[in-house]
C-alpha cells in the first residue's frame, strides 16, 4: 500500500535521498526543513507516518526535536513518528520512544532497514482486527502449536495473528513453563519467513566468553580452538526468524554487541573484520522484569525499547485453568503415540484434582506430571491416587538426588541427562525439553560427558 510520507530534516541532501528511497518503494513524501513547517503541513495534509530527525540547528541536545515530537503527539495522537538520530545518540533516540515515537532509525541508515521500519509501523496500525473466537483464529492461522480456549490465551492468539505478518520485533513475558516458545513458534509459522529457518537460542546456557562465537561464528584461527570457520545464530537464521530466549540473562558486554545487530541488522564475524549484513526477524522471551533491571542498571534500556516494539504477555497456568482439561488431554495422547501405548483418558476426580492444583512451573510441570504419571501408573484411565502415587515418587527421587553432597556439579548435570536420556529412550528433542535447554547445548553436554544417546 502506497505512504504518504512527511520527511522533517534541515539537511538538504538527507531530506532528497530519504525522498528517493521511498520513491522507489511506491511511496510519496513531502520534505520540511523547520519543525514549524512540519506542523504546519501537518494541518494542511493528511501523512501516513512521520520520518523526523533530531536537530534542526547547531544544538545537538535533541530537545527541538523532542519539542516537535511532543507537538506532534498533542495534535496528531495516531500519526507514527520514526526518530532519525546517530548511532551516538541512542540514549536520545530512547527519550524519544518514551515520549511516544513508534521507533528509531540510526544514521548511517540502510535503506532496507530504513522501509521495514517503516512499513512494519504502518502495518502494525492498520492491523487492528476485531475480537475472534478461537474457531475462527484456527480457520485462518497456524496456531495447532498452542492448546486452549480461554479467553485469556485467545487474545494472546489475537495479538499474534496481528503482528505475525509483519517484521516487528517482539517481547515475549512470562512466568516459566508457560509456553513462550510455543508464541514464538507460532508468529513465526504465520509470517511470511515460515519457510526460512526458525532459530532458537537459549542465551541463559551461553557464557559471555563464547557469545561472540555463538551468535555472530568465527573464522578458523580467531581462538585457541577454533580449528574451523564456523557460523554464528544469526547467520544460519538469515531470511528467517531468530528466537532469543532468555533475554534477560545476558550479560552487559553482550547486551552491547547484541544491540548492535538488531539496531542496524550488521555484525562481525569473531577473527574478521569485515562487516556482514544480516536480514532477520527478532523475537525474544523472558520471565525477568525487564523493566526493573532496567531501573536497577543490569539491563540497557536501549536494549529494550529495540526488542519491545510488541509486547505479547503469556499468561501462568492458574489463570486458565478451564484449559487443563484440553492440555491433559493432549499431553496424554502425544504420550500413547510416543511410547506406543492405546488412549489413555483421566477420571472426572482426576480433571478437577489437576484443575485444583497451583502448577507454579505451569504448563511445563503438567507436561512433566501427565508423562510421569503415565509411565509409572500404566493404565488406561488415570485417577487421583496415580497422579499422588506418581508424584510422591518423583519426590522420592528428588530426595535421594539432593542427597548426594559428594557428587562435583559436573557429575550431577551428567547424572540428570543420563536419567532423561532412559527416561525418553534417547529421544534428543525430548530431553532437551524436558532438561529446559537447547538440543545443540544438549549436543555440546553429550560431547563434554561422552554420551551417546543410543548406548544410554
Amino acid at each position: 500500500m502506497p505512504l504518504n510520507v512527511l520527511i522533517v530534516d534541515d539537511d538538504p541532501s538527507v531530506a532528497t535521498s530519504l525522498a528517493l528511497t521511498l520513491k522507489q518503494r511506491g511511496h510519496t513524501s513531502a520534505a520540511v526543513s523547520r519543525p514549524d513547517e512540519a506542523l504546519s503541513r501537518l494541518r494542511e495534509k493528511r501523512f501516513d507516518l512521520v520520518l523526523q530527525d533530531m536537530n534542526f540547528s547547531r544544538s545537538t541536545t535533541g530537545e527541538e526535536g523532542l519539542a516537535l515530537l511532543h507537538r506532534i503527539r498533542a495534535t496528531h495522537a495516531d500519526l507514527p513518528v520514526i526518530l532519525m538520530t546517530a548511532w551516538g545518540s541512542v540514549p536520545l533516540a530512547v527519550e524519544g520512544m518514551k515520549a511516544g515515537a513508534a521507533d528509531f532509525v540510526s544514521k548511517p541508515w540502510s535503506n532496507a532497514q530504513l522501509l521495514e521500519a517503516i512499513e512494519t509501523i504502518v502495518a502494525l496500525r492498520a492491523a487492528a482486527p476485531p475480537q475472534k473466537t478461537r474457531v475462527e483464529l484456527d480457520a485462518q492461522y497456524d496456531f495447532g502449536m498452542i492448546i486452549g480456549n480461554d479467553p485469556k490465551i485467545v487474545r494472546v492468539l489475537e495479538l499474534v495473528a496481528r503482528v505475525a505478518p509483519t517484521d516487528a520485533s517482539v517481547l515475549i513475558t512470562g512466568e516459566s513453563g508457560t509456553g513462550k516458545e510455543r508464541v514464538a513458534e507460532a508468529i513465526h509459522l504465520n509470517s511470511r519467513r515460515r519457510s526460512a529457518p526458525f532459530v532458537k537460542v537459549n542465551l541463559g546456557g551461553i557464557s559471555s566468553t563464547l557469545f561472540e562465537s555463538e551468535m555472530f561464528g568465527h573464522v578458523r584461527g580467531a581462538f585457541t580452538d577454533a580449528r574451523q570457520d564456523r557460523k554464528g545464530r544469526f547467520e544460519v537464521a538469515d531470511g528467517g526468524t531468530i528466537f532469543l530466549d532468555e533475554i534477560g540473562e545476558v550479560d552487559a558486554n553482550s547486551q552491547v554487541k547484541l544491540l548492535r545487530v538488531l539496531q542496524d541488522r550488521t555484525y562481525e564475524v569473531l577473527g574478521s573484520s569485515r562487516t556482514r549484513t544480516v536480514d532477520v526477524r527478532v523475537i525474544s522471551a523472558t520471565n525477568r522484569p525487564l523493566g526493573e533491571m532496567v531501573s536497577g542498571g543490569t539491563f540497557r534500556e536501549d536494549l529494550l525499547y529495540r526488542l519491545n516494539l510488541i509486547t505479547i504477555h503469556v499468561p501462568p497456568l492458574r489463570d486458565r485453568r478451564g484449559d487443563i482439561p484440553l492440555l491433559a488431554q493432549h499431553f496424554l495422547d502425544r504420550c500413547a503415540k510416543a511410547y506406543g501405548r492405546g488412549r489413555t483418558e483421566l477420571t472426572p476426580r482426576a480433571v478437577q484434582w489437576l484443575q485444583g492444583q497451583p502448577w507454579p512451573g505451569n504448563v511445563r510441570q503438567l507436561m512433566q506430571a501427565i508423562e510421569r504419571t503415565v509411565l509409572i501408573a500404566g493404565g488406561d484411565r488415570l485417577d487421583v491416587k496415580d497422579f499422588v502415587s506418581a508424584s510422591e515418587i518423583g519426590a522420592e527421587e528428588s530426595a535421594r538426588s539432593s542427597a548426594l553432597p559428594e557428587m562435583t556439579l559436573d557429575e550431577m548435570e551428567k547424572a540428570m541427562i543420563v536419567k532423561c536420556l532412559r527416561q525418553y529412550d534417547g529421544n534428543v528433542s525430548r530431553v532437551a525439553e524436558a532438561l529446559g535447554i537447547s538440543r545443540p547445548a544438549l549436543y555440546r553436554r553429550l560431547e563434554k560427558f561422552g554420551l551417546d544417546p543410543a548406548d544410554v
